[in-house]
């Protein structure tokens, strides 16, 4: 009896050290920010026709040099990430991976160096499996080799894809793996995993045990530069959010893919529209753009603080859509000192702006303006909307697929007589 509960007692131990093994690495408590090659210049390798957008060193040096020159960095954005064709097509003789030698001839530790000296980080990518989604070396196998190769070379987030990974006890296994190994570096590397996109076509992610492994993590699609991405996006983000939106928090972010402000594909309410639902959403905001010749209004955008504070909100509630009526969505996020961040979205595609009315009682569940509240709109203007409490109605403007960002700040004590003029209930024909 006294053996076998010695034996008990040891599994136990070992279950817990386990446990205490998996991710909880303290980081990511807001949503990580920075910039991400992905999008804007996939897999470019031939510098000798495409100098200005190969993946090179040079490219991820100008980056560090704008986001730290032109008030990126101070605005939260510090994480410049490399993403797929990084590497040589073959790992050294020691089995490492190694990067392309052409396009990083001083290799990533002297590229991570220069990140460091600007006060920024630096992001890799990896794969679960045998191979990246390029074809290159994958980490299957590796995993804990890997691990420290990166840390070695001081990078700061891992961004693991999943592809090739062969069944789904083998892609859990190796983001497990992979999540364990980077712990036991010792180096502080956020863990940027693809695992529930890659299991959704067959099961349900279990989404307590995703957060137990990563800082952030994939549902959908890679993100593209159209309108009809966003919106799938979103429409995916709305069906889903009774598994989704209560897991995220500090520490494990929903990731809904980059930001694509400032390139191509996106009107200027579209992209008033991503930037405040990715706010909405709790999401990580990696920028997928050319900071080299960003307009000033995307850039603007980009670095508004007031929408920034509401994505790295310390209270770490991500948003959810609250209602959905003909061609509008309200949606809501809880922040800190029971203040809510409101979106008002026209999916509405024809014709001008449209008038969209809604009672404050519909926010926070009747509590966000009780017994009243400051409104201001954030976008796509600065706006003071006045005093207003919990039978007021609200009526905003929004252009087709644009969105209005309202901030509602509780007001405990106030005086009747400074309510905004609609605070009073309307009768329905006024509406």
């Amino acid at each position: 009896m006294a053996a076998a509960l010695v034996w008990a007692m040891a599994v136990l131990a070992l279950a817990l050290a386990e446990g205490a093994g998996a991710l909880d690495n303290g980081l990511a408590q807001t949503p990580p920010m920075g910039w991400l090659h992905w999008e804007r210049f996939l897999c470019t390798t031939d510098c000798a026709s495409a100098p200005h957008a190969c993946v090179s060193e040079q490219l991820f040096m100008q980056m560090a040099d704008l986001l730290a020159a032109e008030g990126w960095r101070d605005a939260g954005y510090e994480y410049v990430c490399i993403d797929d064709c990084w590497m040589a097509p073959s790992r050294d003789g020691g089995d490492r991976l190694q990067p392309d030698p052409q396009r990083f001839p001083h290799g990533i530790r002297q590229l991570a160096d220069y990140v460091h000296s600007k006060g920024l980080k630096l992001g890799i990518y990896g794969d679960v499996g045998n191979k990246t989604c390029a074809g290159y070396p994958g980490s299957y196998g590796h995993y804990d080799l890997d691990a420290q190769t990166f840390a070695d070379w001081g990078v700061d987030l891992l961004k693991f894809d999943g592809c090739y990974h062969g069944t789904l006890d083998l892609l859990a296994e190796g983001y497990k793996n992979m999540s364990l190994a980077l712990n036991k570096t010792g180096r502080s590397i956020v863990y940027s995993c693809e695992w529930p996109f890659y299991m959704l076509p067959v099961q349900k992610p279990n989404y307590t045990e995703v957060k137990q492994y990563c800082n952030h993590w994939r549902n959908f699609a890679d993100v593209f530069d159209a309108w009809i991405s966003i919106k799938s996006i979103l429409d995916w983000t709305a069906s889903h959010q009774d598994i989704i939106v209560d897991v995220a928090g500090p520490g494990g972010w929903n990731d809904p893919d980059m930001l694509v402000i400032g390139n191509f594909g996106l009107s200027w309410d579209q992209q008033v529209t991503q930037m405040a639902l990715w706010a909405i959403m709790a999401a990580p905001l990696f920028m997928s753009n050319d900071l080299r010749q960003i307009s000033p209004q995307a850039k603007r955008l980009l670095q508004n603080k007031e929408v920034i504070a509401i994505n790295q909100d310390p209270l770490g509630k991500q948003g959810y859509r609250i209602t959905k009526d003909n061609n509008f969505e309200l949606w809501e996020r809880p922040l800190t000192g029971r203040a809510y961040a409101v979106a008002v979205v026209n999916r509405q595609e024809i014709g001008g702006p449209q008038l969209f009315a809604f009672a404050t009682s519909f926010l926070g569940n009747g509590l966000a303006c009780n017994p009243a509240c400051s409104i201001q709109q954030i976008l796509p203007t600065s706006e003071d909307y006045g005093l207003h409490n919990w039978v007021s109605f609200l009526k905003v403007k929004v252009n087709p697929t644009g969105t209005v960002l309202l901030k509602a700040a509780v007001i405990e004590e106030f005086p009747e007589e400074k309510l905004a003029p609609n605070s009073k209930k309307p009768s329905l024909d006024t509406l």
